[in-house]
């Protein structure tokens, strides 16, 4: 089992985000989290990767308890986070956004090989290495941010609404490289609000609603679910 986490609860000040969360994550799965705007599935996320102080509970990752941690060894435990809003340097250029990957030891020790994997992977950021990220396109951008957490080598990769504001067929190239990511062996837990494109994809998938589990299962199969369909595909 690569994540566990067990009744986690998590406040802003007097504002309680999440209550008595538990989820799993398998090795080499894609785990879709899913919900509405203000779930808690931000919020959950960044309580795994250390980036939230406020919470309560217990998380286990690769049989290591980690919920005390910092972020930065969260990290280098190989447990990667790629953040909400296509986040790049727009002032450095794509080959300086992927290098800025690799600034623990061990990613820094492969990162020229890591980054040749990741033009062979995102070939469009290849064509675009020297162009200031700033510049490039929003599907760009977050293809960008996506390869710069592959370069510090991801045991599991968190990718934080992927999807958000881009077109339609930019989102289906991304829901296509999360598959392409899995099948070369990184696990994934997918926080999105495209939730069809996401069970579509999902091993398995946690809805939230309100900070807390709403409905849980394999994603093929809650797609069948009229409850979910009703609440959160609009049909």
């Amino acid at each position: 089992m690569a994540l566990i986490v067990t009744q986690l609860y998590a406040s802003y000040g007097d504002l309680q985000a999440l209550s008595g969360v538990s989820l799993k994550v398998e090795d080499n799965q894609v785990v879709a989290l899913v919900g509405s705007n203000a779930a808690g599935k931000s919020t959950l996320i960044n309580c795994i990767s250390g980036t939230h102080c406020q919470k309560q509970g217990e998380i286990i990752f690769n049989g290591e308890r980690i919920d005390n941690l910092p972020a930065d060894q969260i990290v280098g435990k190989g447990l990667i986070q790629s953040p909400e809003g296509c986040r790049v340097f727009p002032f450095m250029s794509v080959q300086e956004n992927l290098e800025m990957g690799a600034y623990l030891p061990g990613p820094r020790a492969n990162r020229l090989v890591n980054i040749e994997k990741v033009y062979e992977f995102l070939p469009i950021l290849r064509e675009r290495r020297k162009q200031m990220a700033g510049s490039l396109s929003g599907g760009e951008r977050q293809m960008l941010a996506i390869g710069r957490a592959l370069m510090s080598e991801p045991k599991l990769l968190m990718l934080d609404e992927p999807t958000l504001g881009l077109a339609p067929m930019i989102v289906d190239k991304v829901f296509d490289l999360v598959v392409d990511i899995q099948k070369q062996g990184t696990t994934v837990l997918l926080v999105e609000q495209s939730v069809q494109h996401a069970l579509e994809i999902a091993d398995y998938a946690y809805v939230l609603a309100n900070g807390a589990l709403h409905m849980e299962g394999p994603g093929k199969e809650l797609m069948r679910d009229e409850e979910l369909v009703k609440a959160y595909m609009g049909i």
